[in-house]
Protein backbone atom coordinates (compact mmCIF):
# COMPACT_ATOMS: atom_id res chain seq x y z
CA UNK A 1 0.00 0.00 0.00
CA UNK A 2 1.24 3.28 -0.71
CA UNK A 3 1.14 6.50 1.59
CA UNK A 4 1.12 9.83 -0.17
CA UNK A 5 0.79 13.97 0.53
CA UNK A 6 -0.03 17.29 -1.09
CA UNK A 7 3.36 18.97 -1.18
CA UNK A 8 2.04 22.09 -2.98
CA UNK A 9 -1.26 23.92 -4.70
CA UNK A 10 -1.55 25.88 -6.83
CA UNK A 11 -4.44 28.07 -8.89
CA UNK A 12 -4.03 30.59 -11.61
CA UNK A 13 -7.25 32.81 -11.44
CA UNK A 14 -7.73 33.13 -15.34
CA UNK A 15 -6.48 31.30 -18.85
CA UNK A 16 -2.49 31.67 -19.17
CA UNK A 17 -1.95 33.45 -15.83
CA UNK A 18 0.78 31.87 -14.35
CA UNK A 19 -0.34 29.68 -11.16
CA UNK A 20 -0.18 31.12 -7.29
CA UNK A 21 1.29 28.86 -4.88
CA UNK A 22 -1.36 28.61 -1.57
CA UNK A 23 -1.18 26.61 1.34
CA UNK A 24 -4.69 25.91 1.34
CA UNK A 25 -8.06 25.78 -0.86
CA UNK A 26 -11.69 25.47 -0.31
CA UNK A 27 -13.16 22.27 -2.87
CA UNK A 28 -16.43 22.24 -4.13
CA UNK A 29 -17.95 19.54 -5.62
CA UNK A 30 -19.54 20.25 -8.87
CA UNK A 31 -17.64 23.06 -9.43
CA UNK A 32 -14.12 23.39 -8.38
CA UNK A 33 -11.18 24.98 -6.13
CA UNK A 34 -11.89 28.85 -5.36
CA UNK A 35 -10.09 31.25 -6.98
CA UNK A 36 -9.27 28.79 -9.68
CA UNK A 37 -9.81 29.46 -13.74
CA UNK A 38 -11.81 26.34 -13.84
CA UNK A 39 -14.26 26.88 -11.08
CA UNK A 40 -14.84 30.23 -12.96
CA UNK A 41 -15.16 29.39 -16.13
CA UNK A 42 -11.90 31.37 -17.32
CA UNK A 43 -9.69 28.56 -17.77
CA UNK A 44 -8.36 27.85 -21.94
CA UNK A 45 -10.80 24.81 -22.02
CA UNK A 46 -13.84 26.28 -19.94
CA UNK A 47 -15.86 25.50 -23.17
CA UNK A 48 -15.56 22.13 -22.35
CA UNK A 49 -17.28 21.74 -18.96
CA UNK A 50 -17.17 18.57 -17.32
CA UNK A 51 -16.21 16.73 -14.09
CA UNK A 52 -12.66 16.19 -15.66
CA UNK A 53 -12.01 20.07 -15.12
CA UNK A 54 -12.75 19.87 -11.61
CA UNK A 55 -9.32 19.49 -10.23
CA UNK A 56 -5.82 18.11 -11.62
CA UNK A 57 -3.56 16.72 -9.90
CA UNK A 58 0.71 15.31 -10.70
CA UNK A 59 3.31 13.72 -9.13
CA UNK A 60 6.51 15.63 -8.14
CA UNK A 61 8.53 12.18 -9.43
CA UNK A 62 7.63 12.77 -12.39
CA UNK A 63 8.80 16.78 -12.14
CA UNK A 64 11.98 15.30 -11.11
CA UNK A 65 12.32 12.77 -13.84
CA UNK A 66 11.51 15.63 -16.55
CA UNK A 67 14.75 17.17 -15.56
CA UNK A 68 16.66 14.04 -15.06
CA UNK A 69 15.79 12.64 -18.85
CA UNK A 70 14.86 15.75 -20.82
CA UNK A 71 16.86 18.39 -18.95
CA UNK A 72 13.63 20.48 -18.39
CA UNK A 73 13.33 21.99 -15.08
CA UNK A 74 9.77 22.86 -14.21
CA UNK A 75 8.39 24.24 -11.30
CA UNK A 76 6.06 22.68 -9.75
CA UNK A 77 3.37 25.41 -10.57
CA UNK A 78 4.47 25.64 -14.13
CA UNK A 79 3.07 21.89 -14.45
CA UNK A 80 -0.58 24.00 -14.40
CA UNK A 81 -1.98 21.16 -12.21
CA UNK A 82 -3.62 22.36 -9.14
CA UNK A 83 -2.32 19.44 -6.70
CA UNK A 84 1.63 18.43 -6.95
CA UNK A 85 1.44 14.72 -4.35
CA UNK A 86 4.36 13.14 -3.41
CA UNK A 87 4.23 8.89 -3.10
CA UNK A 88 0.99 8.89 -5.51
CA UNK A 89 0.79 6.59 -8.32
CA UNK A 90 -1.65 8.84 -9.89
CA UNK A 91 -2.17 7.00 -13.03
CA UNK A 92 -3.64 3.66 -11.09
CA UNK A 93 -6.57 5.97 -9.54
CA UNK A 94 -8.60 6.45 -13.05
CA UNK A 95 -11.73 5.43 -12.16
CA UNK A 96 -11.45 5.07 -7.87
CA UNK A 97 -11.97 7.00 -5.29
CA UNK A 98 -9.18 8.79 -2.70
CA UNK A 99 -8.92 11.25 -0.29
CA UNK A 100 -6.54 14.22 0.29
CA UNK A 101 -7.46 15.29 3.65
CA UNK A 102 -11.19 15.42 4.20
CA UNK A 103 -11.94 15.99 0.73
CA UNK A 104 -13.22 13.01 -1.44
CA UNK A 105 -12.15 12.95 -5.48
CA UNK A 106 -12.36 10.40 -7.88
CA UNK A 107 -10.48 10.07 -10.90
CA UNK A 108 -11.58 10.60 -13.89
CA UNK A 109 -8.91 10.20 -16.68
CA UNK A 110 -5.01 11.39 -16.92
CA UNK A 111 -4.31 14.46 -17.85
CA UNK A 112 -2.17 14.00 -20.38
CA UNK A 113 0.13 17.16 -21.40
CA UNK A 114 -0.89 19.32 -24.16
CA UNK A 115 0.89 21.47 -26.67
CA UNK A 116 -0.85 24.92 -24.72
CA UNK A 117 1.15 23.74 -21.72
CA UNK A 118 4.05 23.12 -24.05
CA UNK A 119 3.73 26.65 -25.66
CA UNK A 120 3.58 28.30 -21.82
CA UNK A 121 6.52 26.24 -20.59
CA UNK A 122 8.86 25.01 -23.12
CA UNK A 123 9.89 22.61 -25.82
CA UNK A 124 9.95 18.96 -24.95
CA UNK A 125 7.49 19.21 -21.69
CA UNK A 126 4.89 17.57 -24.07
CA UNK A 127 7.49 14.41 -24.47
CA UNK A 128 8.83 14.24 -21.33
CA UNK A 129 5.71 13.95 -19.67
CA UNK A 130 3.56 11.34 -21.69
CA UNK A 131 2.00 9.54 -19.64
CA UNK A 132 2.90 11.31 -16.28
CA UNK A 133 1.31 14.18 -16.89
CA UNK A 134 -0.91 13.90 -13.78
CA UNK A 135 -4.64 12.99 -13.18
CA UNK A 136 -7.98 14.92 -13.62
CA UNK A 137 -10.58 14.48 -11.08
CA UNK A 138 -14.06 15.26 -9.97
CA UNK A 139 -14.96 16.73 -6.25
CA UNK A 140 -17.33 14.24 -4.52
CA UNK A 141 -16.93 15.56 -1.15
CA UNK A 142 -16.44 19.07 -0.31
CA UNK A 143 -13.78 20.57 1.73
CA UNK A 144 -9.98 22.37 2.62
CA UNK A 145 -7.22 20.55 0.78
CA UNK A 146 -3.70 21.66 2.52
CA UNK A 147 -0.10 21.36 1.98
CA UNK A 148 0.77 18.57 3.86
CA UNK A 149 -2.47 16.32 3.93
CA UNK A 150 -2.19 12.80 3.64
CA UNK A 151 -3.58 10.92 0.24
CA UNK A 152 -5.02 7.41 0.41
CA UNK A 153 -6.97 5.26 -1.94
CA UNK A 154 -10.86 4.81 -0.33
CA UNK A 155 -11.73 1.47 0.41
Amino acid sequence: MWKGAVISIHVAPSANQPTVSVKEVSAVAGKGLEGDRYSQKTGTYSNKPGPDREITLIEIEAIEALKRDHGIDLQPGDARRNIVTRGVPLNHLVGKEFTLGGVTLRGVRLCEPCTHLEGLTEKGVLTGLIHRGGLRAQIIKDGTIRVGDAIQERQ
